[in-house]
C-alpha cells in the first residue's frame, strides 16, 4: 500500500517552521538532498535515513551553481510528480518535500525572510542583515584541498556549488542526520570534511551504490545514454571488476591497474577523463605502492573490496554521462 502524500514545501521560511515544529515534539529529522528526477538508487537513500530518523525530508532542488556554462542545467530531466510517487512507494514513504524557487534568489521576495508570531500577529524577519534586497548571491563554501583534482579538475565550479548549496539546506532543513551516496565518493568526504569543519550538528551517513541489472551505476543522467552509449559505459563496471581481480591476485602496482582499467575503457570506444588509485580514506594522497602494500590500509575503511574499488576509482566519459560521473 503507498504511503500519504508529503508535504510539499516551497519557502524557506516554512521550511524552517516544520523543522523547528518536529524538533519541539522531540522527534529527529532525517534529509535527503536530491536534484529530482529520482531512481532506486534515490530511494535507497531513502530507506537508509528511515532506519535514522523519526520524519524523512527529501530536497528536490537542480542546483544551477554547480552547473559550468557549458553543462547541462537548462535540459537537466525533471519529473515532480513522477518524484513524489515514488517517494510514496517507499515503505513509511517521507513526510516532506522542499521544493524550493529559487536558493540564490533574494530580489523577489520569496524565500527572503523568516516569518515569527509576536503578539498574535506574524511578522517579516529578515534573516539576512543586509538591507538592500537583490544584491545577487555572493557567499560561497569551498572545501579547498578536498575539491582539487579527481572530478574537480575537469569541473573547476562543481565541488563549490555543492558545498554552498549543501551548506544552504542544512541551515534551512535543519537535520539530526542527512544521507549521500558514495557513488559520488570525492562529493561524498567533500560534505563530511565540510559538516567537520563547520561545527554542524549532522550525522552523515554514506550509501552503497546501486547498479542496475546490466552493472551500470543507477544516475539521473543515465536518461541521456543512447543504447550504443550505454553499452559502452558498461566497460567502466567491467574494467572495476577487472583492476579488483587484479589488485586479489597481488601482483599488479597502482600504474598498471589505472593503465588496466584506461586500455579497457578506451577499447570500448570511451575516454578517460582520469583514472587514479587512491586511498579511500585519504583520497587527496596519490598512491604509488603496489597493491600488496596498499591492501591492509584498504580493509581498514571496514568495506567490503568491491565496494573499496568503487571508491578507488573514479571515471568520467566524454560520451557517457554515467553512473559512475562526479554527478547524481
Amino acid at each position: 500500500m503507498a504511503a500519504r502524500e508529503p508535504e510539499i514545501i516551497r519557502e524557506k521560511d516554512e521550511m524552517r517552521r516544520w523543522s523547528r515544529a518536529v524538533r519541539a515534539q522531540g522527534k529527529t529529522i532525517g534529509f535527503v538532498p536530491t536534484m529530482g528526477y529520482l531512481h532506486k538508487g534515490h530511494l535507497t537513500l531513502v530507506k537508509e535515513a528511515r532506519k535514522h530518523a523519526d520524519l524523512i525530508v527529501v530536497s528536490v532542488y537542480v542546483n544551477p551553481a554547480q552547473f559550468a556554462v557549458s553543462e547541462d542545467l537548462s535540459i537537466y530531466p525533471s519529473d515532480f510528480n513522477g518524484d513524489l510517487k515514488k517517494l510514496m512507494s517507499v515503505p513509511g514513504g517521507v513526510d516532506a518535500v522542499f521544493n524550493p524557487f529559487d536558493l540564490y534568489d533574494y530580489g523577489s521576495g520569496r524565500n527572503g525572510g523568516e516569518e515569527r508570531e509576536t503578539g498574535g500577529r506574524r511578522e517579516k524577519v529578515e534573516v539576512s542583515c543586509v538591507d538592500e534586497r537583490g544584491g545577487g548571491h555572493e557567499t560561497w563554501v569551498r572545501v579547498e584541498r578536498l575539491e582539487k583534482g579527481l572530478c574537480g579538475k575537469s569541473r573547476p565550479v562543481f565541488f563549490r556549488g555543492v558545498a554552498t548549496v549543501v551548506t544552504k539546506l542544512f541551515n534551512i532543513v535543519e537535520p539530526d542526520v542527512a544521507v549521500f551516496g558514495k557513488k559520488d565518493y570525492q562529493q561524498w568526504r567533500i560534505i563530511c570534511k565540510l559538516v567537520q569543519d563547520l561545527d554542524f550538528g549532522i550525522q552523515i551517513i554514506g550509501a552503497e551504490v546501486v547498479r542496475e541489472d546490466d552493472g551500470l551505476a543507477m544516475s539521473s543522467r543515465n536518461v541521456y545514454l543512447s543504447p550504443d552509449e550505454r553499452q559502452k559505459a558498461l566497460s567502466i563496471n567491467r574494467s572495476l571488476s577487472m583492476a579488483k581481480l587484479a589488485a586479489e591476485r597481488g601482483q599488479v602496482s597502482s600504474e598498471e591497474l589505472q593503465n588496466s582499467v584506461i586500455q579497457a575503457i578506451e577499447e570500448a570506444g570511451g575516454k578517460v577523463d582520469y583514472a587514479e588509485v587512491r586511498l579511500s580514506s585519504l583520497i587527496l594522497l596519490r598512491t604509488q605502492f603496489g597493491m600488496q602494500s596498499i591492501l591492509p590500509s584498504i580493509m581498514d575503511c571496514h568495506l567490503p573490496l568491491k565496494d573499496v574499488f568503487a571508491c578507488f576509482f573514479t571515471f568520467v566519459m566524454f560520451l557517457s554521462l554515467s553512473g559512475e560521473m562526479c554527478t547524481s
